[in-house]
């Protein structure tokens, strides 16, 4: 019912996410767009297998957008890094009534002519402390990774750690299997490990 769809880097400065993520897996990224809704804008990566990386921050220029912005972004501090994992489903209502509670309703998305309904959070915190993923339903708008140049970076597993790895497991069961996510007992984080045309790389 869920399928990887792709994974988030916050930073403060979208410049320097921008940079950190390059650096690191050394390939260039593509501009993506400014989320209306959020007041946010991003930076985008195309991955293997239909996946794609994303570089998101708050945008200086937009309007207060009067609600909490997603992936915690009000309170993010400090150096870019990995903080969301996003997941796909056909079925964004069935999928929602599978997860714990905290998701909040899917709402109406768009970044210039593409729209989605995303389930974010209640206030921009996910549940599981965290740890759960945000889940995407596309519709019929054309996935993001159709645009975006091939790279040859493939992401070959995801870690999350998590204070409640039992329960996110539990939670995760029947909505999704996927050998290259690994979840692990720790304070929250997350570790995406790829290969690259340079050879193995490692966000954080």
């Amino acid at each position: 019912m869920l399928k990887l769809d792709h994974l988030a880097v916050a930073c403060t400065d979208l410049e320097e996410g921008r940079a950190y993520v390059e650096a690191t897996l050394g390939v260039p990224m593509q501009a993506g767009g400014k989320h209306v809704n959020f007041g946010t804008y991003n930076y985008l990566m195309g991955l293997e297998d239909g996946v794609y990386l994303e570089v998101i921050a708050i945008d200086p220029d937009a309007p207060d957008p009067g609600r909490r912005r997603w992936f915690d972004l009000d309170d993010f501090s400090g150096p870019p890094r990995l903080t969301n994992w996003i997941c796909q489903t056909g079925d964004i209502d069935a999928a929602l009534a599978l997860a714990p509670d905290g998701m909040g309703a899917p709402l109406d998305q768009r970044r210039d002519d593409l729209t989605w309904k995303m389930a974010a959070g209640e206030e921009g915190h996910l549940p599981v402390s965290g740890g759960f993923p945000a889940v995407i339903s596309w519709g019929d708008t054309p996935h993001p990774s159709t645009r975006l140049a091939p790279t040859g970076v493939r992401l070959e597993r995801l870690v999350i750690t998590n204070p409640e790895a039992e329960r996110l497991t539990r939670v995760l069961e029947p909505l999704l299997s996927d050998a290259r996510i690994v979840i692990e007992a720790g304070e929250k984080a997350l570790r995406a490990e790829f290969s690259t045309p340079l050879g193995r790389r490692v966000l954080e």
